[in-house]
């Protein structure tokens, strides 16, 4: 009996670890990250729309959390924001992929075909 419950004991120990390993994240700590990285861009003096665009695995609503608490505790404070140091054009929204242009007329009916294919000349 005691070795039975001394099993259950081990195997229950490790749910978190085996949870966190089959990719089932503990929600507590996704809360507690995405306030955390709101918190410290907040600190960093970025708009909230920066920090989503640089942390597009958080959730929105826990950066927003945080964010809005560091907010509140720099203003009660006294408490200036840091520069940021990462350089503006990581932030800039990247551009639109470009929409491939159609082949010439002789090429359309082959455009699925394996390049040795048409190189072959079947």
């Amino acid at each position: 009996m005691r070795i039975l419950v001394l099993a259950v004991l081990l195997l229950l120990a490790g749910c978190d670890q085996i949870k966190e390993r089959a990719g089932f994240p503990d929600p507590a700590r996704v809360e507690a990250d995405g306030k955390a990285i709101g918190g410290a861009c907040r600190h960093a003096g970025r708009g909230l729309e920066d920090c989503y665009r640089l942390n597009p695995e958080a959730t929105k609503s826990a950066i927003y959390a945080g964010w809005k608490e560091m907010t509140e505790y720099m203003a009660k404070n006294n408490i200036e924001a840091v520069e940021p140091t990462i350089p503006p054009e990581i932030l800039k929204p990247e551009p639109a992929p470009k929409k491939k242009s159609k082949k010439a007329d002789g090429e359309e009916g082959n455009a699925h075909a394996p390049a040795s294919e048409k190189d072959a000349g079947h």
